[in-house]
C-alpha cells in the first residue's frame, strides 16, 4: 500500500522563502554598529584605568561595607534608567519588554564615554530598532526620557538649593540650571507633550502619534526617574557618612548633588560623560559637609563606580538578550523606518 505524501506539508516546504541576502547597506551599518561597541566599550574601560591612580587611596580607606552598598544603590539607579524608556515607548505605541529595553538603553548609555552625545543616541537607535522600535519613535522617546530625567534631576536638585544658596561660590553658579525647571514643567502636560512630539515627527517626516500622552504615564515615569536620583543620592550618602558623622540631613544634601551633578554633566555632552562637570557639582556641594579634599576624593571614586557598573550593568543586559535568543524565546522582528 502506497502512502500518499500529505500535500500539506509538500506545499508548506515548497513555500518556505529563502533567507533574504542582506543588502550593503545591512551589511555596513552591521559592521559599523559593531565597530561603534568596540569604540565605546574602550573608551569606558580607558576611564577606569585612568582614574585608577588617583581613586585607589580612597578606595582603600573606605569600610568595604560601606563602598558594596554604595555600589548596589548605584546599580537599583541603573536598572530603574529602561524602565522610564518602558513607560514612554509604551505611551508613544511602541511597547517593549523590560530585558529588550535595558539592552537597547544600557549598551547605548555607554556610547557616553565617547565624546559628543551623538555616539549614544545613534547606538541606542540601532539596538532598539533590533526591539522592534523604528528610528523616529526611539529617538523621540529618547528626548522624552532626557527631558524627563533633567526635570526629575532638577526636582530633586531642590533638596540642595539652601546649601547651594548659603555654600560655596562654585555652588552658586549653578543656580541657573534651575530655571530649566521653570522651562520643562509645562511640557509634563499631556496635550503639550504629545504637540512637541508630534511637531519633532513632523520634522523627521513620519506620522504623528496615534494616541496623546496620558498624564497617569507621564507622572510614572517622572516619578520613576525621581526614585532613580533618590538612589544616586543614598549612593553618595553612604560615602560621605563614611568619612564623616552620621547625619540624615546629608542623604538629602548628597541627592540633590547627584542630580544637579548628572545635568550639569548632561549639559556638558562635549566631554566624555560629562567628566569633570559632574565632579564640580559634587566637590562644591559635598565640601559643605566634609573639607575640600575628600570631597574631591569621593566624587572620583563616586565616578569611578558609576563607569564600573555601566559596563557591568550593559554588560549583563546584553548576556540575557543572548540567552533569551539561545533559548528560543521570540525576537521581535527590527522595525522598519
Amino acid at each position: 500500500m502506497t502512502v500518499e505524501p500529505d500535500v500539506a506539508d509538500t506545499d508548506a516546504q515548497q513555500v518556505a522563502p529563502p533567507a533574504p541576502a542582506k543588502t550593503r547597506k545591512a551589511v555596513v551599518i552591521a559592521w559599523a554598529k559593531r565597530v561603534l561597541i568596540v569604540a565605546v566599550l574602550a573608551a569606558a574601560v580607558y576611564s577606569v584605568y585612568s582614574q585608577w591612580d588617583e581613586v585607589y587611596p580612597t578606595l582603600t580607606a573606605l569600610p568595604w561595607q560601606s563602598l558594596v552598598l554604595s555600589l548596589v544603590a548605584v546599580f537599583a539607579g541603573i536598572f530603574l534608567g529602561p524602565l522610564v524608556w518602558k513607560i514612554v515607548l509604551s505611551d508613544l505605541g511602541a511597547p517593549v519588554r523590560f530585558t529588550a529595553a535595558s539592552k537597547f538603553y544600557l549598551v547605548g548609555q555607554l556610547g557616553k564615554y565617547v565624546p559628543g552625545a551623538v555616539w549614544a543616541v545613534l547606538l541606542s537607535m540601532e539596538l532598539a530598532r533590533e526591539a522592534g522600535v523604528n528610528r523616529a519613535r526611539s529617538f523621540t522617546a529618547g528626548l522624552v526620557a532626557t527631558g524627563m530625567g533633567v526635570l526629575a534631576s532638577l526636582i530633586a536638585g531642590l533638596a540642595a538649593l539652601p546649601v547651594m544658596l548659603n555654600g560655596r561660590p562654585e555652588a552658586n553658579q549653578l543656580l541657573w540650571l534651575f530655571l530649566l525647571l521653570l522651562v520643562g514643567l509645562p511640557f509634563l502636560h499631556p496635550r503639550l507633550l504629545t504637540w512637541s512630539v508630534n511637531l519633532v515627527l513632523k520634522v523627521l517626516r513620519k506620522a504623528p502619534l496615534e494616541n496623546r500622552f496620558t498624564g497617569i504615564e507621564i507622572l510614572k515615569a517622572l516619578g520613576t526617574a525621581i526614585a532613580i536620583y533618590a538612589c544616586y543620592g543614598v549612593h553618595l550618602w553612604l560615602l560621605v557618612d563614611s568619612l564623616g558623622t552620621p547625619r540624615w540631613d546629608t542623604l538629602i544634601l548628597s541627592a540633590g548633588a547627584m542630580a544637579l551633578s548628572m545635568t550639569a554633566g548632561l549639559l556638558a555632552f562635549f566631554l566624555p560623560s560629562g567628566l569633570g562637570a559632574r565632579e564640580l557639582v559634587i566637590t562644591a556641594t559635598i565640601a559643605t559637609v566634609l573639607p575640600s579634599g575628600q570631597a574631591i576624593a569621593l566624587a572620583l571614586v563616586s565616578r569611578l563606580m558609576f563607569t564600573v557598573a555601566d559596563l557591568a550593568a550593559a554588560g549583563a543586559a546584553a548576556l540575557v538578550a543572548y540567552v533569551q535568543k539561545r533559548r528560543g524565546v521570540p525576537m521581535p522582528v527590527p522595525a522598519e523606518d
